[in-house]
């Protein structure tokens, strides 16, 4: 069954609010899937967009994938993260800046078996679409990670402390 557009865009904007405002403890998990919140800037708006992905952790870096649920064409967010350099990103509680490639092409088979391992999907995805589908490493850039509340202060009671 799919899902009409709009429905996926107000899933989203919900997933993002509760993931941020409960710092994972809701939406950091989907399916028994990791999630993460990835925000980029829009190559032609320079507005933030964020939106929850799933992700794997291997060999030090976190792993997302462009896959669009095998879509012929490839999501937004990376056609905008191709115009920057890095992205900001959330796992739980912690926010951090993170710097990105992609898998290295003598390694794809190497990180295709381990995403398809903990998110099988993707092998339906592989299926679906004849695009060669990105592999995103995302390295966490130093000064490490910020902590982010569970609830914020409102603007004026911050403005006060």
């Amino acid at each position: 069954m799919e899902i009409a557009l709009p429905n996926w865009i107000v899933f989203t904007r919900a997933h993002c609010a509760l993931y941020r405002g409960t710092r994972g403890l809701i939406g950091g998990r989907l399916l028994g899937i990791q999630m993460l919140l990835l925000t980029t800037k829009g190559r032609k708006t320079g507005r933030a967009r964020t939106l929850p992905l799933a992700y794997v952790e291997f060999k030090g870096d976190l792993v997302i994938v462009a896959s669009n649920g095998g879509s012929p064409k490839p999501p937004a967010w990376w056609l905008n993260i191709q115009a920057a350099r890095s992205v900001q990103v959330q796992v739980g509680g912690e926010r951090f800046e993170a710097t990105w490639q992609t898998a290295p092409a003598d390694q794809r088979m190497e990180y295709w078996r381990k995403l398809q391992a903990s998110i099988p999907a993707y092998r339906i995805y592989r299926v679906r679409t004849e695009r060669e589908i990105p592999i995103v490493l995302l390295r966490r850039q130093k000064p490490g990670w910020e902590t982010v509340p569970l609830v914020s202060a409102p603007a004026e009671s911050r403005a006060r402390a």
